[in-house]
């Protein structure tokens, strides 16, 4: 892999609901060659997070994977499928639903501050890298949509921390199709202060935009764990603050990255992956477009698309973890040797 590549390839609003923690079956997932496991944590705001894993039975991950699920989505169900196809590949996969989000704690969703959400990501997947069983092991940041924005700003809180990201249609710009009129936005962040948690703003359905096969639609709207309706008050306001805030500083980014965008895509701006691609810092850097394809790359398009760009996710996982880590040297060189420096 190059420096740089660019590729062109194939409910009542007034009700508040308390989202509860559950568990799962772990048998549910487990399989002869992988692990499944769930489990918890608890923020700094006092809230119940919801935790998973899939790991290699037989064998030493090749390196880490930390996923970040999109907007009202969740990690355990909707993208189970992306874990299952990258732990048969080798590696170890971790994910965590937000705060109001999938079987985590608050009012299902609302996020009132998404740099808080930012700060439970950070915390708990660096918390896992500095496992013992985990040092000297290439850690990666894998997000869709929002996630792929929630992995760029993990980033950014510690840009020697990771050492590449898979972003997938990142939201660093909601799309016109899915943004309100400029004067409603006005009127909305100022409503948002009052009425945070009100489902009032207007949208299309998300649902119908993202996911191009029908069936994956129908998958969505009846996981529980998805929350359904208009964006709420607070969240909305969140969206939009965190995409317009990333959008001014894609050049600051400066992990190496491939990003993957449908060309019909109608969620999140195609046009900024390319910005991103271009004016990034990053030394080693990929941009995919796939003529054709929706939003929903990783799970809501026909079969033979899902495994064009899962081939091009593995492929330039595999690429990086072949030319070895500076990062990761240091680490060892510094565990072996206590006088040497650390660059991280």
């Amino acid at each position: 892999m190059g420096a740089s590549g660019l590729t062109i390839g194939g409910a009542n609003p007034q009700i508040a609901h308390v989202s509860l923690f559950f568990f799962c079956p772990p048998q549910a997932h487990e399989t002869d060659d992988i692990s499944y496991e769930e489990g918890h944590v608890n923020n700094s705001r006092g809230l119940q997070l919801f935790t998973c894993q899939w790991l290699p039975k037989n064998q030493d991950p090749k390196a880490l994977i930390f996923i970040f699920h999109g907007y009202a989505m969740e990690c355990s169900v909707t993208m189970k499928s992306t874990a299952v196809r990258l732990v048969k590949a080798g590696f170890a996969i971790y994910g965590i639903d937000y705060e109001g989000h999938g079987k985590s704690g608050g009012l299902q969703g609302l996020v009132n501050n998404f740099d808080n959400v930012v700060d439970d990501c950070s915390d708990h997947f660096t918390t896992i890298c500095e496992k013992k069983e985990n040092k000297g092991k290439l850690r990666f940041l894998l997000g869709e949509s929002l996630g792929g924005a929630i992995a760029l700003l993990v980033h950014k809180k510690k840009p020697h921390f990771w050492d590449g990201a898979v972003l997938v249609a990142p939201m660093c710009k909601i799309a016109d199709d899915v943004k309100p009129h400029p004067v409603v936005i006005s009127i909305l962040t100022k409503l948002s202060k009052i009425i945070p948690t009100w489902k009032i703003i207007p949208t299309n359905d998300i649902i119908d935009l993202a996911f191009k096969v029908p069936e994956v639609r129908q998958a969505v709207r009846t996981n529980p764990y998805c929350y359904k309706g208009r964006p709420r008050l607070k969240t909305g306001y969140e969206l939009l603050r965190v995409s317009t805030a990333l959008e001014k500083e894609l050049e600051k980014i400066s992990l190496p990255f491939i990003v993957l965008h449908g060309g019909e895509d109608r969620v999140t701006d195609k046009s900024v992956s390319k910005q991103l691609y271009e004016v990034a810092l990053s030394p080693d850097k990929t941009f995919k477009l796939y003529p054709g394809m929706w939003h929903g790359l990783l799970y809501g398009e026909p079969p033979e698309n899902i495994d064009i760009v899962f081939s091009d996710i593995i492929g330039w996982l595999n690429e990086i973890v072949a030319s070895g880590n500076a990062r990761l040297e240091n680490e060892i060189k510094a565990e072996n040797d206590p006088f040497a420096q650390k660059t991280q």
